[in-house]
């Protein structure tokens, strides 16, 4: 079916917000076409300030936002603003890059997997107490459930069509986007799959760092146990132990499918569930597993929260790009943000076009 040129906002359907520039760059290879090759022909609200690419995904016309800043209160602002500017859409996405939790019950998540809202849990990572992150449960504080609508398209991916469906969608999408890529000069290599090799989850109680037991030269020495400059260091330039690595089933099964079947080691398993937003960035792996839990969270981010407030057809889907622990690295950013554009793009496939009300004329009988 083809999808005419919208003629003004009220014509699309679904929305998607970015936090950072490079899940911005990811989404923007999933279009299928651009609107606004000349300029924008839409314009927005009065008060509005977002920025906005137009397009049209599959059977969709698109509208892509991105937040100046990462962060609740940027994105509340920018969902607030997205809402007035363009007030028929039916979904909208958050796209991007998060930290997962590396087990959840008898599943383990491996960098590259993504992760798809079935609620928000809102939490203040600030601390009270020494060793509490607080819920933010007060009736102000809780989050609506997302619309019957989202919740008719989540629980069809519980079923064994649809996560087959998903899987498979997801794995030719990956591949698509990728080969798009390689044919543009500055983005050749940069959704290729890292390997099993950069994949590493260490114990939740190393922390990441130069210890203060050693003379830490040139950084600020930190009340805990490490230097905290140090922090923004890779794990090679730190020399973290290896003898704290944790072992792994589901990652030694991809490391042995690498040297023939490399698609295969790529695809990302997808995972539905719960989903922690926070103030700040998570970074500790004992407080990650605490949290994970108790509240039954599989991964952690930044933005969630913010959007939900204001648009409960919101849908969250990440690429897990760090175990938020304090051994965070850039080298999965792209491509997790790469498998999460490819999950979003099978679930536009999957959702159902509505009828366009008809025209008063038609409606009536005329014409």
């Amino acid at each position: 079916m083809a999808v005419r040129r919208p003629s003004g906002r009220e014509d699309f359907e679904i929305g998607i917000i970015c936090a950072l520039p490079l899940e911005y760059n990811a989404v923007s290879l999933i279009f299928d076409k651009f609107w606004d090759e000349d300029g924008d022909p839409y314009g927005r609200a009065a008060g509005d300030h977002n920025n906005y690419t137009t397009g049209r995904i599959g059977k969709y016309n698109v509208v892509l936002a991105l937040l100046s800043h990462m962060g609740k209160t940027n994105a509340t602002s920018a969902a607030h603003s997205l809402r007035l500017s363009y007030s028929g859409l039916r979904f909208v996405f958050l796209v991007g890059i998060c930290g997962g939790v590396p087990r959840v019950g008898a599943e383990e998540i491996l960098l590259g997997d993504v992760v798809i809202s079935k609620t928000i849990v809102q939490y203040d990572f600030g601390r009270r107490y020494p060793d509490e992150f607080l819920r933010k449960d007060t009736v102000e504080d809780n989050l609506s459930k997302p619309n019957k609508e989202v919740r008719n398209l989540l629980v069809t991916l519980e079923t064994d069509r649809g996560i087959e469906l998903l899987y498979r969608r997801t794995a030719s999408f990956l591949k698509e986007l990728q080969a798009i890529a390689a044919k543009r000069r500055k983005s050749q290599d940069k959704y290729n799959y890292p390997g099993t090799a950069e994949d590493k989850l260490f114990e939740p109680n190393y922390t990441h760092g130069i210890p203060r037991t050693r003379e830490c030269t040139g950084y600020r020495r930190t009340s805990g146990r490490v230097c905290n400059k140090s922090f923004n260091l890779s794990c090679e330039e730190v020399g973290c132990d290896k003898g704290h690595l944790v072992p792994r089933e589901r990652l030694e099964m991809k490391r042995q499918l690498e040297p023939d079947n490399i698609d295969e080691a790529q695809e990302p398993a997808i995972y539905v569930g719960p989903i922690a937003s926070g103030d700040t960035v998570m970074k500790s792996g004992e407080d990650r597993d605490r949290i994970a839990k108790k509240e039954g969270v599989i991964a952690f981010e930044m933005e969630a929260a913010g959007v939900w407030e204001e648009l409960p057809c919101c849908i969250v889907v990440k690429g897990v790009c760090d175990y938020a622990d304090s051994h965070k690295n850039k080298k999965w950013q792209n491509f997790a943000a790469a498998t999460a554009s490819s999950v979003t793009k099978v679930l536009l496939e999957r959702l159902i076009r509505e009828d366009k009300p008809l025209a008063p004329a038609i409606r009536d009988g005329g014409l």
